[in-house]
């Protein structure tokens, strides 16, 4: 949606957005409604200059009208008009796009004027995995959560396990020809091939699905639900009034007015914090580090629940002493409660000549976290580990959660509390469980 009146005052952007923006203002981008083409830069806030985007690489029409008919197309929530320009204003990329371009996630395109996501109501991917798999391990364990992506991602990270569908547009992962396929209940027994690429799921479709299948949570993962977040945002409205729960796996690199508008509908999320250097960031993943930061502080003072996920890269994110830094922050700004997992790096994508990161490095990784503060540390990844999955009471010191990769093994809380000595669990659990 178009955003609101410019700020009042003194204004002041960095000299690459002024270069950036000032050179599209004078090739031509008139400016619909009032105000120059200044007043709307500084409506930008304090992003950077757009990301790198696909020139001349939206469909053509003939595509277009294949995905229209569809309804695989929806005009996109959170940008800005510039004349026949646009601005995405739902990630921090804030991909300027002229008529014909395509956005850095793949997912949206600019159509005569107006900004649209191609990524609604077309996953190429779903399946039902245990909540642990997230990981989250203080939601509601032992529960399945049906969970859905489409193509498309906001970061480009080097080592993305799932980049044949990350790093794809959607035409890659989709066709729209041939019989309209919806999947709703009853459901089949199986999906071919053919039947997965023509499937629609639409929200209504993805909420009664889940129910079905008995699941009371719904996961928007495997790619990253920043880059569908119409999709997302709008499932999640109608999963939040059918009383289903909403969980958001994210690499945390979002604008904080979406953020803010789709977190009243998330219960909880899986962020992930991916190193503690903006550097790093920029060469792994294509990032920054500092969006990352203000989400896990807004889902804090949101109250929606959330847990911390850091992969341990060899060579980039291994530095004990920036895993120290790192989990001074998260006690000092998120509290000693806040879950962490440090999780095992796997030779992937354009990693694959790096080795898996040493067992070691992530037992000393938690060492330094439970000696920051932080009370509930795990380990992703190490079935070497024997407790790595562990959860242990803050009071009495007794392991109260047992987990044997996926699946729960031992479950010692009574309404969120310790069974042994009655302390408070940090987290979202299940109605009081008598397992032993």
């Amino acid at each position: 949606m178009p955003a609101g009146p410019a700020p009042t005052g003194p204004q002041s952007i960095t000299r690459r957005r002024a270069l950036a923006c000032g050179a599209a203002a004078f090739a031509g981008l008139g400016l619909r409604g009032s105000g120059s083409w200044l007043d709307n830069l500084l409506r930008l806030g304090g992003a950077e200059a757009p990301a790198d985007v696909f020139k001349g690489d939206a469909p053509d029409d003939a595509l277009w009208e294949l995905w229209r008919r569809r309804g695989w197309v929806k005009e996109a929530s959170h940008y800005l008009k510039l004349d026949r320009n646009v601005q995405c204003k739902v990630c921090p990329n804030n991909c300027l796009l002229a008529p014909g371009d395509r956005s850095h996630c793949r997912n949206k395109v600019n159509r005569d004027g107006m900004l649209y996501t191609m990524a609604y109501g077309n996953p190429c991917t779903f399946h039902i995995d245990p909540v642990e798999k997230k990981p989250l391990y203080h939601f509601l364990p032992g529960t399945p959560t049906f969970s859905l992506a489409t193509s498309g991602c906001v970061f480009r990270c080097l080592n993305c396990q799932n980049w044949e569908i990350s790093q794809k547009k959607p035409e890659e992962t989709k066709d729209p020809r041939g019989p309209e396929f919806r999947l709703r209940p009853p459901l089949p027994p199986s999906l071919s091939y053919d039947e997965l690429a023509r499937l629609s799921l639409f929200p209504d479709d993805v909420v009664a699905v889940a129910g079905a299948l008995r699941c009371p949570s719904i996961s928007y993962t495997y790619s990253e639900p920043t880059a569908y977040y119409e999709y997302a945002s709008d499932t999640c409205r109608l999963a939040r009034e059918r009383g289903l729960k909403n969980i958001i796996v994210t690499c945390g690199s979002i604008e904080d007015r979406p953020l803010r508008d789709l977190a009243r509908f998330v219960d909880a999320a899986h962020v992930d914090l991916k190193g503690f250097d903006d550097a790093t960031y920029r060469r792994l993943n294509s990032g920054r580090l500092q969006p990352i930061l203000d989400t896990l502080k807004t889902y804090r003072d949101l109250g929606v629940w959330f847990e911390v996920i850091n992969l341990v890269v060899p060579t980039y994110t291994d530095d004990l002493d920036m895993i120290r830094r790192m989990c001074g922050w998260l006690v000092e700004n998120l509290g000693p409660d806040r879950p962490l997992h440090f999780s095992r790096f796997n030779p992937q994508h354009k990693l694959d000549h790096l080795p898996p990161t040493p067992v070691d490095i992530l037992v000393r990784a938690r060492a330094v976290a439970r000696a920051a503060g932080l009370r509930y540390v795990y380990l992703g990844n190490v079935r070497e580990v024997p407790d790595a999955a562990t959860t242990w009471c803050p009071g009495c010191k007794r392991a109260i959660i047992e987990r044997d990769i996926f699946a729960v093994t031992r479950l010692a809380l009574d309404a969120g509390k310790c069974r042994y000595c009655g302390t408070p669990i940090a987290g979202v659990w299940n109605p009081p469980s008598r397992a032993s």
